[in-house]
């Protein structure tokens, strides 16, 4: 399934430094969520897997068609945790999977991962047709919501002009006090 957070922005271009562009990116479109703590004895996120993942292996060999256990050892990490974080890619739509076969011919072939086409600008284009389409189907959506708003609001066309009575005991309470000040002010 497609996810992915929008926010307000501003575009990067003039910042020129590559770690302070890419981390900024990844906490705006929610791969780093807001708040990201590594639970991890790293210094900082940039130190972490998921940093790691994303800028040593994919943004800085994006020829290279990464296996699990390449990304375990080179990211010193678990399986689990290459998973968990390959999958927040994938819901991105920025990875493609391939499959790499061994140099010998005893070993298995073996499902690999990369930015798609090589190339992060390119891979974007399929993120901003999902965010296209999700929003299209929002607008579908908030339209049908406005026409059935609509309907019910012509259901109800004067409705709200009968005095309707009280639903609780405070409010009976309420509604018969000002009654009975009203009575004793007299004919306005």
């Amino acid at each position: 399934m497609f996810e992915i957070q929008v926010v307000s922005n501003t575009p990067l271009t003039p910042v020129n430094d590559f770690e302070t562009v890419a981390t900024t990116l990844l906490y705006q479109v929610g791969y780093l969520p807001k708040g990201y703590d590594p639970k991890t004895d790293t210094e900082s996120v940039r130190n972490s897997v998921p940093y790691r993942l994303v800028v040593n292996c994919f943004l800085k060999r994006p020829e290279k068609a990464w296996t699990i256990n390449e990304l375990c050892t080179v990211l010193d990490t678990s399986r689990p945790t290459v998973y968990r974080h390959l999958n927040k890619l994938k819901a991105l739509d920025l990875l493609e999977e391939s499959v790499v076969r061994p140099d010998s011919s005893e070993g298995q072939p073996k499902k690999a991962y990369r930015i798609r086409y090589g190339n992060l600008s390119k891979a974007w284009n399929f993120v901003e047709a999902h965010v296209k389409v999700a929003m299209d189907n929002y607008r579908k959506t908030v339209d049908h919501l406005q026409e059935l708003a609509e309907e019910e609001r012509q259901k109800t066309d004067g409705a709200f002009d009968r005095k309707s009575p009280p639903e609780t005991k405070v409010e009976a309470e309420a509604e018969a006090k000002a009654e009975a000040a009203a009575n004793q002010a007299g004919p306005s």
